[in-house]
């Protein structure tokens, strides 16, 4: 009770020495004109810290192209990428189903392909190959790469709606980031031979296989049916059992012809196999390799720089708003004499 009596009369009296502040009506809103007023009452500082900004951010980004990228804050990276199609029209053979997963056959292929991409043993042998070449100096020592700077910089993405999967990689060089790209390509899609997934493509190799075998049995075959028919004529001068050697004879070209059937019915699979395999669209095919970028992609120095101005802008306005209400707290008595009492309490 005795707090209120002593704030009624303490306001009475600053009513009194100044009317002003009583006199003056509360409008309700924001008032646009009295917040231009105090931007312009501080314009002066809003422009010199948002000068400083922008010299400072200007200064910090020449130094950044101009420093070497090893020590550079913000160096020039380059993206250099290599598409490929991936068809998921067909499904793997056998028991290849279980080892791809039970998931639907639209994600089958696109998620092995993002999985090979990221496993150590398509890495390392991308590395392998990467390390072979040695065709990278810097200040005379060979530079070589790991799984660590290679999965680093590796981003592949796959798109679902046109099933296009993109290979990129992001690097300080150029050149090393078009080499590993195209590297990449190409052990992956070896992988995905070494799998057997495409089940056309590998018959095809087995059937190139089983015609080399047959083909090899039918020149042994042959072979030895003339061997044994030069022997006829010697038996009159050595002896010998001409009618097990007719029985060989007729055994080996029983089994030549027998042989050629054989090669002639894996010809015609094979013919048949490649008909299907030509009309039919490739189940991993590459649509463009990676060309070395000739403008880095990143940074965009261009909207780091305004973005860095356009923040020092506001928030040389919120400090400009800021220091024109610590100017009326001090211009307040009553606020001022609020402040000293809860100091002195």
């Amino acid at each position: 009770m005795k707090n209120t009596n002593f704030e009624r009369e303490f306001k009475d009296t600053v009513k009194d020495s100044v009317p002003e502040i009583y006199d003056t009506k509360e409008e309700d809103g924001i008032n646009f004109f009295d917040l231009f007023a105090v931007i312009w009452h501080r314009k002066i500082m809003i422009i010199v810290i948002t000068m400083l900004a922008m010299i400072g951010v200007a200064v910090f980004l020449m130094l950044s192209i101009r420093l070497p990228p090893e020590i550079s804050p913000l160096p020039n990276l380059y993206i250099s990428r290599a598409f490929m199609l991936i068809t998921e029209g067909r499904a793997p053979a056998g028991s290849r189903e279980t080892l791809l997963g039970h998931g639907s056959r639209g994600s089958t292929y696109a998620g092995l392909a993002l999985f090979l991409l990221r496993s150590n043993a398509l890495l390392d042998s991308v590395i392998d190959d990467f390390n072979q070449i040695g065709r990278y100096v810097y200040n005379g020592r060979l530079v070589r790469i790991n799984r660590g700077i290679l999965r680093e910089g590796l981003g592949p993405s796959h798109n679902d709606v046109t099933g296009v999967l993109s290979i990129s990689f992001t690097h300080t060089d150029p050149i090393f980031a078009h080499d590993i790209v195209n590297l990449t390509v190409i052990h992956l899609e070896n992988r995905f031979a070494e799998l057997g997934i495409d089940r056309n493509r590998a018959e095809q190799e087995r059937l190139e296989l089983h015609l080399a075998e047959v083909f090899q049995n039918i020149l042994l075959l042959d072979e030895e049916r003339r061997r044994l028919e030069q022997s006829v004529a010697f038996i009159p001068l050595v002896g010998g059992n001409l009618p097990a050697i007719m029985a060989d004879i007729n055994r080996a070209t029983m089994e030549s012809d027998a042989m050629r059937q054989v090669y002639t019915q894996l010809r015609i699979q094979q013919e048949v196999l490649r008909a299907n395999i030509a009309a039919e669209v490739p189940m991993l095919q590459v649509l463009e390799l990676a060309e070395v970028p000739s403008r880095n992609s990143e940074p965009n120095r261009v909207r780091i720089f305004i973005l860095v101005t356009f923040v020092a802008g506001i928030f040389s306005v919120l400090f400009a708003f800021v220091l024109e209400a610590i100017s009326n707290i001090r211009k307040d008595p009553i606020a001022m004499a609020k402040l000293r009492r809860r100091r002195d309490v």
